[in-house]
Formats: C-alpha cells, sequence, structure tokens
C-alpha cells in the first residue's frame, strides 16, 4: 500500500473534567466514584422546574487554561442548549458554549523526539458532562450512572495541524501536564476525567485541500489513540486506493479488536438544534478579573524545562523528566536551595527518590528525607568520603528508613567511608595486579580499556572504601 502518498491531518478535542467541588449547574458532588446514582439532585436529572445557577470556578479555571495557552479571553460569554437525545443525558440538552466560548486561539507547544512544533487552539468552551452508560454487567440490559451527568468539563478544540498518532500522543502528555500544573483538572484518563475525540482525514502530500474527516469519540487512553489513529488512517488510505470514497462518520474504536466502526453519520451543528440557554444569564468578565487570575498562574512546564537548562545547566533529557509532574519540580527546586551541585540533585531525584515514592506509593512532596539532609548525602559523595554506587546503594535506603539520621553517621555505621591511606591502597593495587598477570600484559599492550577491570577489582579488594582518584593514579603509575 502506497501510504507514503499521503499525509494524515488529525483535529482533537480533548474533555477535561474539572476538579471542582461541584458540579457545573448545581451542588451535587462532583467527584469521582461513590455508589451509582447517589451524586444527584432534581437539577443534575433534569426535573422539571428546576433552574441551573452557575459554578463560577468552572470560569475561572477557563480563564487559567486560557490564559495558559495564550488564547483571547472573551469577556462576554453566553451558553446555549445542544439537543440530542440520549439515556444518560438525563434533560435531553447538554448546556455548552456554541456562540461565544470563553477561549479563542491560543497554541501548545509538543515536543516529538528532538523536533518541536506548535499545535494550535482553535477555542475553549465550557459546557457540562453526561452521565455513564454501562453495557456489560446485566446483560441483556444497559444501566445508566448519573453521577457524572452535569460534572463541569472544559473542550479544548485544536486546529488540524497533528500529522501523526505520535504527535497526537505528544499533544495530549503536554495537555494533560498543563492541566495539572495549573491545578484545575487531575487529567486521569482511566477515570475519564481527560477523553478526546480525534477527527482524522488523509490527503496527497503537497494538497492543501483537507480530505473527509472521521471522528472516533471517546477516547479515554493515548494509547488506545494511538492504535485507534493507526488503524483509521490505514483503512483510510486503502478505501481511497480501491477507487472509493471516505464517508463522514462517527467512529467506535473497539481496543479488543484494534478496529474503528461506524457508530453513526457525522452530525454538523444544525443537527443539534442549537439555541440560546434560556435559564442562564450571559457572564460578563472584567479585565481586572482576567489580570488577577493572570497574576496566580504558577510556572509552566515549559518554563520550568527552559529554566532547568539554562538555569541550572541541566540536560535537556534530565529537564524533561523533572517537569514532568510540577511536584518533582518544586522539589527539584527546593533540593537546589541547598546544595550548588544541581546535577547531583538531578540524579538523585531521578533515579533513588523518585523510583521511591512510586514503589511506596507515597507523593514525593511527602517524601521522609528533608531537602537539607539529602543535600548532606549529595556532599558526602562530592567531598569523597563515600564512593557514589555504595552511597547509592547502601547509604540511602538506610536514610529513607530513617530520615532522623545523619547520612555520615550511617556511612560510619555501615564502614563505608572511602580511605585515602596511601600505603594500603598501594599494597591492594600490588595484590590486584599480581593476581591478574594476563590482564596486565593486555594492558601493557594497549587494551586501556582495561583500567576499569583493575578499578573493579581494587573496589572489591577494598570492600568499596578505595578512594577512586587515588586508587587510579596508583594503578596506571605501577602500569606504566
Amino acid at each position: 500500500m502506497p501510504y507514503e502518498k499521503y499525509e494524515t491531518v488529525i483535529g482533537l478535542e480533548i474533555h477535561a473534567q474539572l476538579a471542582t467541588q461541584s458540579k457545573a449547574f448545581c451542588g451535587d458532588d462532583a467527584s469521582f466514584g461513590g455508589a451509582p446514582n447517589t451524586h444527584i439532585s432534581p437539577i443534575s436529572l433534569g426535573h422539571p422546574g428546576t433552574l441551573p445557577r452557575l459554578n463560577k470556578k468552572q470560569v475561572e479555571y477557563a480563564v487559567r487554561l486560557g490564559l495558559a495557552l495564550g488564547s483571547k479571553i472573551s469577556l462576554f460569554n453566553a451558553f446555549d442548549r445542544k439537543n440530542y437525545f440520549y439515556a444518560d443525558l438525563p434533560k435531553g440538552y447538554q448546556v455548552t458554549q456554541d456562540r461565544a466560548p470563553i477561549c479563542i486561539g491560543g497554541t501548545l507547544n509538543i515536543r516529538v523526539g528532538a523536533e518541536e512544533k506548535a499545535v494550535r487552539i482553535h477555542h475553549i468552551h465550557m459546557e457540562e458532562d453526561a452521565g455513564k452508560s454501562i453495557h456489560d454487567s446485566d446483560d441483556p440490559y444497559s444501566l445508566i450512572d448519573l453521577n457524572r451527568a452535569g460534572v463541569p468539563l472544559l473542550e479544548i478544540v485544536s486546529e488540524p495541524d497533528l500529522r501523526s498518532a505520535e504527535e497526537v500522543d505528544a499533544y495530549m502528555s503536554a495537555m494533560r501536564q498543563l492541566l495539572r500544573y495549573l491545578g484545575i483538572s487531575d487529567g486521569n484518563m482511566e477515570q475519564g476525567s481527560m477523553r478526546c475525540d480525534c477527527n482524522v482525514s488523509v490527503r496527497l502530500k503537497g494538497s492543501e485541500k483537507l480530505g473527509e474527516r472521521c471522528e472516533i469519540k471517546n477516547l479515554n487512553s493515548m494509547r488506545y489513540a494511538r492504535r485507534a489513529i493507526e488503524y483509521e488512517v490505514k483503512r483510510q488510505i486503502a478505501l481511497i486506493e480501491a477507487g472509493g470514497r471516505v464517508a463522514q462518520q462517527t467512529l467506535n474504536f473497539d481496543p479488543a479488536t484494534g478496529v474503528t466502526a461506524p457508530l453513526r453519520d457525522k452530525e454538523d451543528a444544525h443537527d443539534y438544534r442549537y439555541f440560546p440557554e434560556p435559564d442562564l444569564p450571559p457572564i460578563v468578565l472584567s479585565e481586572a478579573y482576567v489580570e488577577k487570575i493572570q497574576q496566580s498562574l504558577p510556572a509552566l512546564p515549559w518554563e520550568l524545562y527552559q529554566r532547568f537548562q539554562e538555569g541550572y545547566g541541566l540536560p535537556a533529557y534530565d529537564a524533561n523528566l523533572l517537569t514532568q509532574e510540577q511536584s518533582t519540580a518544586l522539589f527539584f527546586i527546593g533540593l537546589c536551595e541547598h546544595t550548588p551541585n544541581f546535577k547531583a540533585a538531578s540524579n538523585l531525584i531521578i533515579n533513588k527518590v523518585a523510583p521511591y515514592c512510586n514503589e511506596a506509593g507515597i507523593r514525593i512532596e511527602d517524601f521522609p528525607v528533608s531537602h537539607s539532609q539529602l543535600a548532606a548525602f549529595i556532599q558526602l559523595i562530592d567531598e569523597g568520603k563515600v564512593a557514589s554506587a555504595a552511597a547509592y546503594q547502601y547509604i540511602f535506603p538506610v536514610l529513607a528508613e530513617a530520615p532522623g539520621r545523619l547520612p555520615l553517621e550511617i556511612a560510619q555505621s555501615l564502614n563505608l567511608i572511602q580511605t585515602s591511606d596511601e600505603g594500603l591502597l598501594e599494597k591492594l593495587a600490588d595484590e590486584v595486579l599480581a593476581n591478574n598477570p594476563g590482564e596486565v600484559e593486555r594492558y601493557r599492550s594497549g587494551k586501556k580499556g582495561l583500567m576499569g577491570f583493575f578499578m573493579g577489582e581494587m573496589m572489591k579488594a577494598s570492600k568499596g572504601k578505595a578512594d577512586p582518584k587515588l586508587a587510579s593514579a596508583l594503578l596506571r603509575k605501577k602500569l606504566g
């Protein structure tokens, strides 16, 4: 199949559930979980005579996201009714924004390998979520859980700027990261807090005309999104190559089979019979309100990524890992206030602290060892008192379980303090060389890589206590 002739064009609609205490238009509990149909009220059930009331946190969170993305914030906002019938939509319509979305434009930069790309945002609008249909627990019936009905959402609509499943993965990851940094959503896709609809089309390379698109609905996993897009692209190209045409459809992706299948013909705006929501007055924001939110924004992921490289001298690899989660980035900044060795601080967090927290099931901010204690741990290595490998392997586990102990005291109790006794080290070097005459001969014949072998033997002989610099110098001198 001549896939190389075609270009993939993808636009995403990300639905982010907001981390508010109550629902979008009533006081029902908006938290995840709970027994089915317990986070409900006559308002979220759409009973006649009930009236909605706006959640001001939803507005604030929408503005926070828009400002972070560089969007234009609409000071005048209105709501609309999007009418469609579905069993988990009790009112028979969804309250959303059609005519006047709260955020217009903006960009989100993504990285795919060494390449950076700016993905344009078309708009962001506020709306409410529907309930959840459960099709596999009481066959042949479908059950409805309305706990999620009315939970506040932001729908983030991108321009069709994405060109591959890899770029989609990077975009979704970057958006999830931003939502978490801003504290407006937990972004947990497995709980449905972040889902996306993928609009996929293909066209011949060089063409400016967009192909007919198909929308893959409700992908709640980045892995599923990648698989769905990869399958759909191949399906569309095969159809075109066979002389057919792509029909504009809404598709479902089945993770078990890896196949997309039609749900219905793709709706246009007129199919939803949008009209102004009569029970919610327009929202008029002030410039002062927007500016106050602007001033409250935290350092954003890309700002910290750049700062960690330029201000702390870290490689891009370290900066990327440390900024994946805001809490890890802040932990690193806190540790660097106690030690000048920023690279050692990065290594310690990436290789020991973060894995320890993951295994223990705790947040990094709850790691029991203080920044000053970790700085003392780093200093112990920097001063040559303990070998790095020994410190990581033996001292760190003890320190994590007994954070009140000093790293130096732990090293002394474990007999790990490195020796600079030149007489003792010279004796050990002589023994190592005498026990390995073949390796000595090969080293002197030009196999200089064997120095690592000799150093390993020295560390074994000294039980890890030999000063590496002094031991290396002695070995090189004796080997000539």
